[in-house]
């Protein structure tokens, strides 16, 4: 195995294996509120804000093996793919975003910023609060922390968005992201966020299905779209949450 290889892999294990261990009782008292809440009758909203925490969000929403209450939200400017000019850095448009995506009082809301002080996402996060929404953030603690105050991309109010929340779960990214070094370059390579993220969210939601089962509900799952069977599975679950799920599109 090439050194790069190796080191990249026993970095990016450990810091799973850290998340496993030193988020679990976060990660299970998130489930336990998701749970609630599909039993409840309501959606699981999530938005992965800035460049690429859209991905967080992509992982966890129509995907195979995932739940089918998840209300993604993509609001154009707040990412790569659609940085047409970029809305990610400008603050104000979070009652917008909420409004459209239907995020009101005693919802919840998984906010994702790999780094936690985007200022989209903080935007967000005060909107929330201020709703009574229920907030759920996943974010790299020490990251953000270190980042200092005066950063001119920070939000206004100087925050990192796991300050607003109810639970607040730590990715553990590490300073600067990326953890790889080469010879003769001056920047690290190998950047860590997605994987650590998308793992996170993945724990969260699996315990999640797991306790809808455990209280009784009947979890509503997609399977992959590639495999036979796929239609006959999947299209009665689209159609029932067509109109509630903004995201969700026909493809038949």
């Amino acid at each position: 195995m090439s050194k790069l290889i190796e080191e990249y892999t026993s970095t990016v294990t450990k810091l799973l294996e850290t998340i496993a261990g030193e988020e679990e009782s976060r990660i299970l008292k998130a489930a336990e509120l998701l749970s609630d809440k599909v039993m409840e009758g309501r959606l699981i909203n999530i938005f992965g804000a800035g460049g690429h925490s859209a991905i967080a969000a992509m992982e966890i929403f129509w995907r195979a093996g995932g739940l089918a209450q998840v209300n993604a939200m993509f609001p154009a400017g707040t990412n790569i793919v659609s940085a047409q000019p970029t809305t990610a850095k400008v603050t104000g448009l979070a009652p917008y975003i909420l409004n459209f995506y239907d995020v009101s009082k005693d919802d919840v809301l998984i906010l994702v910023n790999f780094y936690g002080l985007n200022i989209i996402s903080v935007d967000v996060a005060v909107e929330a609060k201020k709703r009574g929404v229920q907030l759920i953030t996943v974010n790299a603690h020490k990251f953000a922390k270190k980042v200092p105050e005066d950063f001119v991309w920070r939000h206004p109010n100087k925050k990192n968005i796991n300050d607003f929340a109810d639970i607040a779960i730590d990715n553990h990214v590490p300073y600067p992201d990326a953890v790889l070094k080469i010879d003769g370059i001056e920047e690290e390579v190998g950047p860590t966020a997605t994987t650590l993220t998308c793992f996170t969210l993945n724990l969260m939601m699996a315990e999640t299905i797991r306790l809808i089962k455990e209280k009784g509900g009947k979890p509503e799952i997609w399977v992959s779209n590639n495999i036979p069977g796929c239609d006959e599975h999947n299209k009665p679950i689209h159609d029932k949450y067509r109109k509630r799920v903004h995201h969700l599109y026909p493809v038949w």
